[in-house]
């Protein structure tokens, strides 16, 4: 160990780094693949179509209450975040 370079210091910030810089875009990235419903795959399968031709697709329940709560775990770590710069 060196006095010059805290090696447990560096990989905290490591670590925390590739949380919140890669973690948090990949589960807003799930969430919106949550939210997707697939509109225009099904078309011909007997789907109720609209005025326009297009197929009216309904969300799944599950999916969208998943993608949600993706969205939530992001809110809570930017305010999180915000909390911890703002409050000593």
């Amino acid at each position: 160990m060196s006095h010059w370079i805290n090696l447990p210091a560096i990989g905290y910030i490591l670590l925390l780094g590739l949380v919140f810089g890669a973690g948090l875009p990949a589960l807003v990235a799930v969430g919106l693949k949550l939210l997707d419903t697939g509109a225009g795959a099904d078309v011909g399968t007997g789907a109720t179509t609209g005025g326009d031709g297009s197929a009216a697709v309904s969300a799944n329940p599950a999916r969208q209450g998943a993608a949600y709560l993706c969205f939530l775990i992001v809110l809570a770590a930017i305010a999180f975040g915000i909390y911890k710069i703002v409050v000593p």
